[in-house]
């Protein structure tokens, strides 16, 4: 069987209505090809615009391999100069990512070139939104934002591989206890069927996303990213109103997180071998019961 992925809905304009009742309420992902389009940013956002404004800030960089237990989570593999890495990802592939640091905050007339779409939904959160980059063939890993914001994901110069799969398959999908992402020990774009069971049947959706196309990530949903070319995305974020999704959002900012710091500084190697094979077992224990129903 595998697992099985669906298209993703792909609209070229969308009405605020059509965007509610279709997307919104029910929590369903979807591609809009022309909401960026006006924006200032489709045109000037290149490679070589975002490396003259931003300049040479030293940035912290990411490598797909998996975390260190002993280190805070988001302790960075290595540093350079931000002109320098957008220089790495156009010239070859390299799977060295920034995020967690964000470019607006020291070119802030980046501001200016993006619209927040607030005709679709209200509710949005930052000042400076996060942005994303990637070299060739680098990989997000499995997980859903802490935050459990809906998410507005909009990329640049180069294309981009999704897969997504709802909240309801955290367990099936290997979910780390205490943690917003998946076990680092299998690959979703090649899994391993035999060692991890329980994968075998999920379901998810896969987009591919272009220049200018933005892609809403309601809630909650998991999402793995491959760069397919050197390239970047900007994330706007926004509420849920509801206040169950708020509550467990401040949950997983505060007291799991904090927890989870205190536990893997205390007991490191411990900690996430105990964290792994409980990932293990709660795994297969819904492959049994045939979860999600």
């Amino acid at each position: 069987m595998g697992i099985i992925l669906k298209p993703i809905d792909v609209v070229d304009n969308i009405t605020r209505e059509e965007f509610l009742e279709k997307y919104l309420k029910p929590r369903r992902p979807v591609v809009m090809k022309n909401m960026a389009r006006n924006w200032p940013a489709y045109q000037k956002w290149t490679m070589d615009y975002v490396k003259e404004v931003v300049g040479d800030v030293e940035v912290p960089l990411y490598d797909s391999k998996k975390a260190d237990p002993g280190a805070p989570i988001n302790t960075p593999t290595t540093k350079m100069k931000f002109g320098d890495y957008i220089d790495l990802i156009q010239r070859e592939p390299t799977d060295l990512r920034i995020f967690f640091f964000d470019p607006i905050k020291h070119a802030n007339k980046l501001m200016d070139d993006f619209i927040a779409p607030k005709e679709l939904m209200g509710g949005f959160l930052d000042k400076y939104p996060s942005m994303f980059f990637g070299g060739k063939s680098s990989v997000t890993f499995l997980h859903f934002d802490i935050d459990m914001a809906h998410i507005f994901h909009t990329h640049f110069n180069g294309r981009k591989h999704v897969k997504l799969f709802e909240y309801k398959w955290k367990e099936r999908l290997y979910k780390l206890p205490y943690a917003t992402y998946a076990l680092e020990d299998y690959d979703i774009d090649n899994p391993d069927f035999e060692k991890y069971p329980a994968l075998d049947g999920v379901e998810g959706i896969e987009c591919f996303l272009e220049h200018g196309d933005t892609l809403f990530m309601p809630t909650g949903w998991w999402h793995w990213m491959k760069y397919l070319d050197g390239s970047f995305s900007i994330s706007l974020r926004a509420w849920d109103k509801s206040w169950a999704v708020k509550a467990h959002s401040i949950w997983n900012l505060t007291v799991q997180r904090k927890f989870d710091d205190i536990m893997k500084s205390n007991f490191k190697n411990t900690y996430m071998d105990w964290k792994e094979k409980a990932a293990v077992k709660t795994a297969e224990m819904a492959l049994k019961r045939c979860l999600p129903k």
